[in-house]
């Protein structure tokens, strides 16, 4: 659907997606787990080749990297093309999560050295790559505490830790890991994000953790790994020591934004699916499913929630684009959970209107489903997300709940040291 965000420039290109995407990649959909990605990559690797012959590689590069120079807004409107390919639109197209956050990481911030060794096969399609950062024992919606170290030795570092949620790491050639290098430091500077090649002596995939039952493939896959007296150059550090937190920051923003186009695909051919049963499914002699008011109102919610959010998504992507992800952390939050509870509610809906279908793997749905539920815990839960939204609309109203917190905890500090001398 175009908006007012539809540019002359992505404009032609979008059809071109779309054409592709329709009678290239959705046939291929048929009888499709996320536990056979091996048996059909030769087929996605051909696909992969027609995108590059037709000029459509790489479509969030810039000029320079062999892509069109689009805006994250422009691109976020590719991205929901090819999420009507759920399973294989953006990877044959180059742009799968977490190579396109990995690309633009590497982009903005590695050196030229990891450029050239890691950045240029990764955006060519030669490789994929892998992003380490959530640990079992910790929140991962607070990346200040995690357990994995990296101690520098020489020209080395020495990593060891175990990090789970590695998403697709099952294939890819080197992985982006979040460490604690400065243990001292401030918490914020505590960590930094290291390159590690994936067949570095003791980095070990212990598992593909099964979700809903299926552990993937792939780049469908989300692994255990740990880091066993893993060594790496100093020089694989990204940006510096101590800067993992804010990378992380960097990279999640426009990630979320890439995640929301992502889903709003999704939705869009969860409700095509929805309107296809309803308007063929007879339920009595001569009456159509979608003729009974309930299943109305699913498509008429539907196509609004759709749509709303579409719009709150392209116009934060609009404004990172021109004020920079910095300055609208608030409305990255809001539609990161905004979407995906959107997306999850149209997608319980196709599900119920297919009945007894839906749960099955005969349509895409139950496979979608499996994926997606994650939505609403990847890149921070959304209870994290409406929290920290809510109290930065509160300071506004001079209510400073975080300088109230710290205060708090300064006074109980000076309480406990106080106790500590009396009792000596």
């Amino acid at each position: 659907m175009e908006t007012i965000f539809t540019t002359e420039r992505v404009r032609p290109l979008l059809a071109q997606v779309r054409q592709f995407v329709e009678t290239e990649l959705i046939p291929l959909e048929d009888g499709f787990s996320h536990q056979n990605i091996r048996a059909i990559l030769p087929i996605l690797d051909q696909k992969r080749q027609q995108v590059k012959d037709a000029g459509l590689w790489g479509l969030h590069l810039s000029v320079a990297e062999g892509g069109h120079g689009l805006t994250l807004c422009e691109f976020g409107q590719i991205s929901e093309a090819l999420a009507h390919a759920p399973f294989f639109g953006h990877y044959v197209f180059g742009c799968q999560a977490p190579d396109i956050g990995n690309t633009e990481l590497l982009h903005k911030f590695a050196s030229a050295e990891l450029k050239e060794r890691y950045l240029k096969p990764l955006m060519s399609g030669e490789i994929r790559s892998c992003f380490s950062m959530t640990e079992p024992e910790f929140a991962g919606s607070n990346p200040t505490r995690m357990a994995t170290l990296a101690v520098r030795e020489g020209d080395e570092y020495v990593i060891n830790g175990r990090k789970w949620f590695t998403s697709s790491a099952d294939g890819a050639a080197f992985a982006v890991v979040m460490a604690v290098t400065n243990p001292d430091a401030a918490p914020h500077q505590r960590a930094s994000m290291i390159i590690v090649p994936t067949d570095t002596p003791g980095f070990n995939i212990e598992r593909n953790i099964p979700v809903f039952g299926e552990a993937g493939e792939g780049w469908f896959s989300h692994a255990e790994v740990t880091y066993s007296n893993c060594r790496v150059p100093v020089a694989n550090v990204i940006a510096g020591e101590g800067m993992g937190f804010r990378l992380a920051q960097e990279r999640l923003g426009p990630g979320r934004v890439h995640h929301c186009m992502r889903w709003i695909g999704n939705a869009e051919k969860a409700l095509d699916l929805l309107c296809k049963r309803a308007a063929t499914r007879e339920i009595e002699d001569g009456v159509m499913l979608g003729e009974k008011q309930f299943i109305q109102d699913f498509i008429a919610q539907s196509r609004a929630e759709i749509d709303a959010s579409r719009l709150y998504v392209l116009n934060t992507a609009h404004m990172i684009d021109t004020v920079g992800v910095s300055n609208v952390r608030d409305a990255v939050s809001a539609i990161k959970f905004y979407v995906a509870n959107a997306f999850l509610r149209v997608l319980d809906r196709a599900i119920q209107v297919h009945g007894a279908l839906g749960v099955t793997d005969d349509t895409v749905l139950s496979a979608m489903y499996r994926h997606e539920r994650g939505a609403r815990i990847w890149d921070g839960a959304d209870e994290v997300h409406k929290q920290n939204l809510a109290i930065n609309i509160l300071k506004t109203y001079g209510l400073d709940i975080k300088k109230k917190a710290r205060e708090l905890r300064q006074f109980r500090q000076l309480m406990e040291a106080e106790r500590m001398m009396n009792a000596e």
